[in-house]
């Protein structure tokens, strides 16, 4: 437990800092869920659609560190290459 004023102050901004940064994370793994749905549902169209609106939400979320860089660059290269997979098979 906090004791001192500027430990007190400290684990309120944590605590305020945790919950933002999880519904920043939350809002991430949204967009890469509606990426994944829309490939396994076929929809050639509707999956780059979505794809197109995940990349600069996971981008900007590996910016402010709220993910690793290489776990951004991760998401992105499966999410596309399941993207092209799903274009090859539709051709």
């Amino acid at each position: 437990m906090a004791n001192t004023p500027s430990a007190k102050k400290r684990a309120k901004q944590a605590e305020k800092r945790n919950s933002h940064n999880a519904s920043l994370r939350s809002m991430v793994r949204t967009h890469i869920k509606n990426v994944v749905k829309a490939i396994d549902s076929k929809d050639l169209a509707k999956a780059q659609a979505a794809y197109a609106k995940a990349v600069p939400v996971i981008d900007r979320m590996a910016d402010k560190g709220i993910l690793h860089k290489n776990k951004a660059a991760r998401h992105k290269s499966r999410l596309n290459q399941h993207l092209k997979e799903l274009s090859q098979a539709a051709a």
